[in-house]
């Protein structure tokens, strides 16, 4: 008889709107490694707003039930074939980005996140809503001690998006930067540019007033609403929304020549009609540009902990058991947000 662990598990795709409770508790048969893998006890996986796109069929899983997270701490218990019996223990962490070819242009290029056989944890793969996870040995991150369990998960992705994002901001004229939507990823990109680029002002727009008053306690020069005018125009701006007004706003808030970096796997459809409201000469002419950003490579995710590491970066978080992942979620759907969310699993 198989040896089982608790897992939070998705069965159906739904309107969070509708259906308050997507995952399912279950007793599920715990994963076996194959060769070049690694098995992981989990002890933290981060909440992340591509799990909505996923429960909700913006970027449905290839086949269901599946297990989702994507932000998985914990240590290697078992390993296959081919894996060094050192790794026995090692404290690792696991991204979004769960494997890639490693031989297509894109991959030869350090440009894994573009792989057309990319595939992603808690997606295409089982996930860390689960006590035990399997994955590729070449994709388990080890994680400097300096954090806890908890603190480490939301760097894994909310941090390593975020530092892949400011990358394509180019920050080099030093002008402002904006942030868009003030969760997870926005508010450890604040810290990373607080300490990084220290004279860049720093501007935010978020929808409530506590996000506001949150993003000035942690160093911001501005906050305001997602349609208000700030001090300035700036030269890029960071958008970590899933909703179209805030790009809509952004591009009129843009210098000449700025950048406007969208930090989402995909957008909703609720407010897309806003998009009839772009006004070329207005919002996009004086070449400005507009950078989306495609998942995470395995060496944004290593830099990216190096540089938390040294800083340090410690993420603020709120936590809550893995039996109360839908309510999580279902915070996060409704924006009630303070930094990022993690599960303690185990």
């Amino acid at each position: 008889m198989s040896e089982m662990m608790q897992a939070m598990v998705l069965e159906k795709l739904c309107d969070l709107r509708v259906e308050r409770e997507p995952l399912r508790l279950v007793d599920w048969p715990v994963p076996q490694p194959g060769a070049d893998e690694v098995r992981i006890r989990v002890t933290t996986c981060g909440v992340c707003h591509t799990e909505l796109d996923e429960i909700e069929g913006r970027t449905p899983p290839p086949q269901l039930p599946v297990i989702l997270g994507h932000q998985a701490v914990g240590c290697i218990d078992k390993v296959g074939e081919n894996v060094a019996t050192s790794r026995l223990g090692e404290r690792v962490g696991v991204a979004w980005i769960f494997s890639a070819c490693g031989q297509c242009r894109w991959c030869r290029q350090g440009l894994e996140n573009l792989c057309p056989q990319f595939r992603a944890t808690g997606r295409d793969a089982d996930g860390g809503y689960a006590e035990y996870l399997v994955v590729p040995a070449a994709f388990a991150h080890p994680l400097p001690e300096i954090f806890t369990d908890a603190e480490a998960a939301p760097l894994l992705c909310a941090g390593a998006i975020g530092y892949r994002s400011l990358s394509l901001a180019k920050l080099t004229g030093g002008g402002p930067l904006g942030l868009t939507g003030f969760g997870a990823s926005a508010h450890l990109v604040l810290k990373l540019v607080r300490h990084q680029y220290p004279e860049v002002p720093v501007y935010v727009f978020a929808r409530s007033e506590k996000e506001q008053q949150f993003a000035l306690e942690l160093g911001a020069g501005w906050a305001g609403g997602t349609e208000d005018e700030p001090p300035e125009l700036m030269e890029s701006i960071i958008d970590t929304t899933p909703a179209w007004l805030p790009i809509v706003s952004a591009m009129r808030c843009l210098m000449p020549g700025g950048r406007l970096v969208i930090n989402a796997i995909r957008k909703e459809d609720f407010d897309r009609q806003l998009l009839s409201e772009v006004d070329y000469s207005r919002d996009l002419w004086m070449e400005k540009e507009i950078k989306s950003v495609a998942n995470v490579t395995r060496s944004d995710v290593t830099e990216f902990l190096k540089i938390a590491a040294d800083i340090p970066l410690h993420p603020t978080y709120e936590e809550f058991p893995l039996a109360e992942a839908n309510r999580a979620l279902l915070e996060l759907k409704e924006r009630k947000i303070r930094g990022a969310k993690v599960l303690r699993i185990g």
